[in-house]
């Protein structure tokens, strides 16, 4: 029989000795002894909270499920969500994105940039192999860059590398030259490098048929191990590993990707248990996953804004500062964002995220309520009366104009949503619109290219650094430049040519939003909301809050840091970097 252990030996004792004492004493010790238990067991709880450290453990799976199927798991071709979110995870860039937002290098040593803004001088680790066990030289990333540039390959980030060199300096250096400073450059250093002893010996003709699209070989975090087809030979799931040798390697060993035809079967799999996680559970049925606690969502707002861009070539009416006034006035933007994307959206009145127009309530939260005049006020107040066909009317340069144009847009169901909306808040106004859509191929050649349009209904996507000079600088307002409304403010150009080079970013931040003030105030389009990325995951995998992302593929950036499991280690036994 095994003998007490000390701790219970001295707690009888003190019992024996308290039951000793006289009756009108053992209540008072008895009290004393249970506070002098519960203070101890207190106390080397408190001392080892003090001097220990929750810390991950390597192991686990992780199941993510996806809708559609991968295909160009390329960086140089990958278009879609599921190609760009496989990407990420299979192969790794010059830079990275850290927790913090920033980019820092990743398989790069160094990355510097010359006084003039005009040279980027890489230096790649000499220890970065892919997963084939290839080193990984400059050699890769020279041949990475100029195939994106090869106008043959179409790639979808070919304009992002324009007008510049590319020079390989010796094995493990190259230096990016560009023919104007532009500072938000660096984030193109996140594309994926290639390896290119596999694929410099592929014909381009042949290069995206080749089988290194579906079955890739990269230097990421993760290494494919297997991947499953069907009768028909279309990808069902991946199987990926940790990248051990990767200098971010995760702590979870093992994911499981899996491929659904439909949002049907993404949700059939959720409810069943049999996957953890997955950016593509629609807006509506979010709710519904994550009731009962074993899964929560992760929601980071994307750089992509949707408004109704404004053409003041094609409406005299539109010219009227006071009708772009009222018809920013009228949209009821939270309600909007409630119905359209079930709550999953950010409220805008500005270009950019950070010059929202907000008013602080009395109790420290925003609103976006911009003025205390409704929108038939302020028509009122500027000569817009009804006419004898009940249609509000001015006389503008002797002629009389209605107040009444055709807003355009896609088809997709979000916009066909959001147009009925806007369209309804407008006519409460008083004003007279319909609503035409379009094919999205359609909307681009015969409406956006020849800015045709009176109003325009669309989403732009914009990068992590917010770069308003592609939209709105007055270079760009012909195509193929992207200023659909066609604005022309001369101090505004200047701002954003400014910004465009400037390294200080604390100064780039302040020179966008006097920009951003600036636009707004003319109200050239009405800027509505940015659209959220939603990631639902299950509560007991630990991931840190995500960076600002410019896509949905981004929440992979620290996927080095989430784990499954954790041990509680005092501080003494912990590694020392």
């Amino acid at each position: 029989m095994n003998s007490p252990s000390p701790f219970r030996r001295l707690s009888n004792s003190l019992l024996r000795i308290i039951e000793t004492r006289r009756s009108s004493d053992k209540l008072l010790l008895r009290v004393l002894f249970f506070i002098m238990l519960f203070s101890g067991i207190w106390a080397l709880i408190s001392f080892n909270a003090s001097v220990s450290t929750t810390t991950p453990v390597s192991g686990g799976e992780l199941r993510e499920g996806f809708i559609g199927t991968p295909r160009f798991v390329n960086p140089t071709l990958a278009i879609t969500r599921v190609d760009q979110d496989v990407t990420a995870l299979i192969y790794s860039g010059v830079m990275r994105i850290a927790p913090d937002g920033n980019l820092i290098p990743d398989i790069a040593e160094s990355v510097t940039v010359s006084e003039d803004g005009l040279t980027y001088n890489i230096v790649i680790r000499k220890d970065v192999t892919f997963h084939d066990g290839t080193p990984l030289t400059a050699r890769d990333v020279v041949f990475t860059y100029e195939l994106i540039q090869n106008p043959d390959l179409k790639s979808p980030l070919k304009g992002n590398w324009a007008d510049v060199s590319i020079e390989q300096v010796n094995e493990y250096e190259v230096n990016v030259v560009l023919k104007e400073a532009y500072t938000p450059f660096s984030e193109n250093f996140l594309v994926g490098i290639l390896p290119a002893h596999l694929w410099s010996n592929i014909p381009l003709e042949q290069l995206p048929f080749s089988q290194l699209n579906t079955e890739p070989i990269g230097s990421g975090p993760f290494a494919l191990k297997k991947a499953t087809r069907d009768e028909s030979g279309l990808i069902t799931s991946y199987s990926l590993e940790a990248n051990i040798k990767n200098r971010f390697a995760p702590h979870i060993k093992a994911m499981e990707l899996v491929f659904f035809a439909d949002s049907n079967q993404l949700l059939d799999a959720f409810s069943k248990g049999h996957i953890d996680a997955s950016a593509y559970v629609p807006n509506e049925n979010i709710n519904s996953v994550i009731e009962g606690g074993a899964y929560r969502v992760i929601s980071k707002p994307l750089p992509r804004v949707f408004g109704v861009f404004l053409n003041q070539n094609k409406s005299v009416a539109l010219r009227d500062p006071s009708v772009r006034e009222a018809l920013d006035t009228a949209i009821d933007r939270d309600a909007l964002i409630e119905k359209s994307l079930h709550g999953y959206g950010v409220p805008i009145t500005g270009p950019i995220s950070n010059t929202l127009n907000t008013l602080e309530s009395s109790e420290g939260s925003p609103t976006t309520t911009t003025t205390a005049k409704n929108a038939p006020a302020i028509l009122d107040e500027n000569g817009w009366t009804k006419n004898n066909l009940g249609l509000l009317e001015k006389q503008i340069d002797g002629q009389a104009e209605t107040l009444s144009f055709t807003l355009r847009t896609s088809n997709a169901a979000l916009l066909t949503e959001v147009s009925e909306q806007i369209v309804e808040n407008w006519k409460t106004a008083g004003v007279d619109v319909a609503i035409e859509q379009f094919e999205q191929t359609d909307l681009l050649q015969s409406v956006i290219r020849p800015r045709d349009f009176e109003a325009l209904l669309f989403g732009i996507d914009m990068s992590r650094r917010e770069d308003l000079y592609p939209f709105w600088h007055s270079s760009q307002k012909d195509d193929p430049g992207l200023n659909i409304a066609q604005y022309t403010n001369l101090s505004v150009d200047t701002l954003l040519e400014k910004a465009r080079t400037e390294r200080d970013e604390t100064e780039r931040q302040r020179l966008l939003t006097e920009a951003s003030t600036l636009i707004s105030a003319e109200h050239p389009a009405i800027f509505l909301f940015r659209p959220k990325m939603n990631y639902v995951i299950k509560s007991d995998i630990v991931m840190n809050d995500l960076p600002a992302i410019a896509r949905s593929s981004d929440r992979f950036s620290t996927i080095d840091t989430w784990y499954t499991s954790s041990d509680t280690l005092w501080n003494i036994f912990k590694k020392k970097n």
